[in-house]
């Protein structure tokens, strides 16, 4: 696999909440859900590759998975632990997710 194309599957999903809607409104930080072995600078080069846009600080974090009741048989289900990546754009840019003006 070329680099390219390891940078096209790391950033898995936009991370969408409120809480992340009011920092991309007013910080310009954006939360994507990336793959667990991503790297910043990784997270950085996907994000202006995908998005068109110069990323000036990337923040990441591992985020454990839930545990569920014993629903699955005599022990308890568990979710898996996935990645959190803050990016923060520079002055100027912007990422849109919902197409609006």
């Amino acid at each position: 696999m070329n680099r390219q194309e390891r940078l096209m599957k790391v950033v898995l999903a936009p991370h969408i909440s409120e809480k992340t809607t009011t920092a991309a409104e007013k910080q310009r930080t954006f939360v994507f859900k990336v793959v667990k072995d991503a790297e910043k600078q990784e997270i950085k080069d996907a994000v202006e590759l995908m998005f068109n846009v110069k990323v000036d600080d990337v923040r990441v974090t591992t985020v454990k998975g839930k545990a569920k009741g014993a629903r699955m048989g005599a022990k308890g289900g568990r979710r898996q632990d996935w990645k959190k990546a803050y990016v923060a754009l520079q002055s100027g840019y912007n990422i849109d997710f919902m197409g609006g003006q």
